[in-house]
């Protein structure tokens, strides 16, 4: 037998008699050993901070690896100091643990714990002198961590299955921020805010990329939201029925006609139904039209035809019935009472540090339109945190009637097959009383979509600032909502 063998196979002897007992990710022995996981590579091999590496590593310290071959602590700490940390302002290689792929498991002897196995994949990131960060490589490793003087040493690790990787897929690149930003790099997305609600909660809420060039994006930065501001309009209405103060099939003629339209009869016939639902028969906006003027395209009712204008119909008629602007009105229905305090369908100049600025495909930022005037169907500046909390409101039917509720996830009008329009809310319809509420926004630099699924208290809120940011949305909206999510795309793609 080699020396190498002798030297290792009393750490297979080791694996070989460990019991399939998983450590749980909420016991306290998971969360011990992956926070000494944390501060071994984060603090120590990711930053070359060698003494910090030399403390946690057991003085009998052995490492194998699949290319390198065997060293003990004093040749691995040499080698490390030597070679990866030798130039760290000229060369980094940073590791980052496959969340989902660890396992832990204990090891007793007299019904004590003494040492703990950790086995996982881990990715690898290179970055050389000025130039961006990007994946190199992927490995799997295997950990002994054992109990010496009451404190957890690395005793054993073994690092193997070494290959190239230069792009993540889709086992691994929602499992930790350094994945997410690679995958986001590789989809040239600047900025992406995401907000995933489980359990009828908002349980994750991250930002990647930069407000503007240089400039690391808050968790509470704002973006442009487009057509996210139609959603909280509706609900501005909607709750206004509940209250009994607004009627959803009342003409709105009462308290407003617009001029382009006054000698067309049909204008009687505009409802709040017809808005939200996007049945006006209205173009999406009169400037798209040759005389840049509104008009009827189809009688009131009759079938389906997204409108921007309709929503800032009914945002003149709301403001003439209560004498209040929409932004005050959503303000106090809809803002305050769901603490959406960074949320405004005004330019706020508090907003201004924190805000997202917009990219075209070929990376030209576009100018920031700082709003004066609330547009009911565009231009709503928000965060993930605010509009993730509204989506959860939306999908309980908070501060809504139960019948009015109902009105809001009837199926008012169909748009294509297994997809319909609500008030204020795409459907999509997977049968068996299954189903999800959705809009999207686009606009220059910027696309957003927020799903909801009632049933099951799941949803998601993707914001990019990019005008193809789109291409992000079908991995992340699988991924997220499992089958049903994948239902959406397969109707999306019919």
């Amino acid at each position: 037998m080699t020396k190498s063998a002798q030297l290792i196979l009393p750490f297979f002897i080791l694996l070989m008699s460990i019991v399939h007992a998983q450590t749980e990710k909420t016991d306290p022995l998971y969360k011990t050993i992956i926070l000494k996981d944390s501060l071994f590579f984060s603090a120590g091999y990711n930053t070359c901070n060698i003494g910090k590496m030399e403390s946690m590593l057991s003085d009998g310290f052995e490492f194998y690896h699949d290319k390198g071959g065997f060293e003990d602590k004093k040749k691995f700490i040499i080698d490390f100091k030597n070679g990866l940390c030798k130039s760290p302002e000229t060369y980094q290689l940073k590791r980052v643990l496959v969340d989902k792929s660890t396992e832990i498991y204990p090891m007793y002897k007299d019904g004590k714990i003494y040492a703990a196995i950790q086995n996982g994949d881990h990715l690898f990131y290179e970055k050389v002198g000025d130039q961006a960060e990007k994946l190199v490589g992927e490995a799997k490793f295997t950990h002994l961590w054992i109990l010496e003087n009451a404190e957890w040493k690395l005793k054993n690790s073994l690092s193997f299955d070494h290959h190239p990787k230069q792009t993540t897929d889709n086992e691994t690149m929602f499992d930790n921020d350094q994945s997410m930003q690679s995958w986001l790099k590789e989809n040239n997305i600047p900025t992406m805010g995401l907000g995933i609600i489980e359990g009828g909660k908002l349980q994750k809420v991250k930002v990647f990329g930069n407000t503007k060039t240089g400039i690391s994006a808050p968790l509470n930065a704002c973006f442009n939201v487009a057509s996210l501001t139609k959603p909280v309009t509706a609900m501005v209405a909607l709750r206004l029925i509940s209250l009994g103060k607004w009627k959803l099939d009342e003409p709105l003629d009462i308290y407003w006609t617009d001029p382009d339209i006054i000698n067309d009869p049909r204008h009687q016939k505009l409802t709040t139904r017809m808005i939200l639902s996007h049945q006006t028969g209205f173009p999406n906006w009169r400037w798209m039209n040759a005389d840049k003027k509104l008009n009827f395209q189809f009688d009131p009712g009759t079938k389906y035809q997204y409108s921007g204008e309709g929503f800032e119909y009914l945002r003149k008629a709301l403001e003439k019935k209560f004498g209040k602007s929409l932004d005050q009105l959503a303000k106090e229905l809809i803002f305050q009472p769901l603490k959406m305090h960074n949320t405004n369908y005004i330019w706020d100049q508090n907003t201004e540090s924190r805000f997202v600025t917009g990219y075209n495909e070929k990376g030209n930022a576009y100018p920031i339109e700082k709003i004066k005037t609330a547009n009911a169907a565009d231009d709503m500046h928000t965060t993930i945190e605010d509009y993730g909390n509204f989506m959860i409101s939306v999908m309980k039917g908070k501060n809504l009637k139960p019948e009015v509720f109902q009105e809001m996830i009837k199926k008012q009008v169909k748009v294509k097959e297994g997809k319909y329009f609500g008030l204020g809310f795409e459907i999509y319809d997977f049968g068996n009383g299954e189903y999800a509420l959705s809009h999207g926004g686009a606009d220059q630099g910027t696309r957003c979509i927020a799903i909801v699924l009632p049933n099951s208290g799941k949803g998601i809120v993707i914001f990019t600032n990019v005008d193809d940011g789109y291409k992000v949305y079908e991995k992340l909206v699988v991924h997220y909502l499992g089958e049903q999510g994948k239902k959406i795309v397969d109707i999306e793609q019919k």
